[in-house]
């Protein structure tokens, strides 16, 4: 359906919207996002069956803000999304990646990026998998941000810097057990400390593994492939860096 506005663009929706009375909550086709008051929970609710094409309207603004590199304005119409559909596992991920890749490389400052990655990371892991538990398309895209953005320099100059918070946040988790704040279940790490052999949880490729694991028990066949792959290359990456420091 997202496909749909492609063709008949944003009038019809807008006309749509007024028909059904919620033009004045909704109609962010033609406003810029600064200029529309925040929307609240009551509102959306009130939406009742227009909420889908609510979310249509959304998705069409969010496509044209995102040609026009604003991506400002594309995180607050993102947050709007996870709220029309929070059980939609795109909206997540869309949102994730802006806040983590689009906007933290806006960033004039390397020092400054991780909050934005850091919410990105959050946003999915808290919030996503919150409304849907163990979505494997979206512990695919947290594995694979803790495999290449944290866990790797070719993607990002800013990753020792990264990694380094990540430890910190691991240490604070491990020094009062508090692993469940940090999106990580005890019995699974230890489950795949037992089976793998990782059990360095500072280290992002065992992160990015257990991601990979957790979407493995809800994927399908189409899903599955990807998310092994990805279990087979941090393992790689995991042991493959603890013999280079050894060295």
């Amino acid at each position: 359906m997202k496909k749909f506005f492609a063709r008949f663009g944003a009038p019809l929706a807008v006309a749509a919207l007024l028909c059904a009375g919620i033009a004045g909550q909704v109609a962010l086709a033609h406003v810029r996002i600064e200029e529309t008051p925040h929307i609240g929970e009551s509102v959306i609710a009130a939406l009742g069956g227009a909420r889908a094409l609510a979310s249509e309207v959304v998705w069409y603004r969010v496509n044209r803000l995102e040609q026009d590199g604003r991506f400002g304005e594309l995180m607050q119409l993102a947050d709007l999304l996870t709220k029309l559909e929070p059980h939609d596992a795109e909206v997540w991920t869309y949102s994730g990646w802006n806040l983590a890749y689009n906007i933290s490389s806006r960033m004039p400052r390397i020092e400054d990026r991780w909050r934005w990655v850091y919410a990105g990371m959050r946003l999915m892991r808290d919030s996503g998998l919150s409304w849907n538990p163990g979505d494997p398309d979206i512990c695919r895209e947290l594995a694979f941000m803790f495999e290449m953005k944290i866990g790797l320099d070719n993607m990002d100059v800013a990753a020792p810097l990264y990694r380094e918070e990540w430890r910190k946040i691991v240490a604070d988790a491990a020094a009062r057990d508090a692993w469940a704040e940090i999106g990580m279940d005890r019995a699974r790490m230890d489950e795949i400390s037992r089976r793998e052999g990782m059990t360095d949880w500072s280290n992002p490729q065992a992160v990015a593994y257990y991601f990979a694991d957790l979407g493995m028990d809800r994927a399908n066949s189409s899903q599955k492939p990807f998310l092994n792959e990805i279990r087979r290359q941090t393992r790689k990456l995991y042991f493959e860096g603890f013999k280079k420091g050894a060295e």
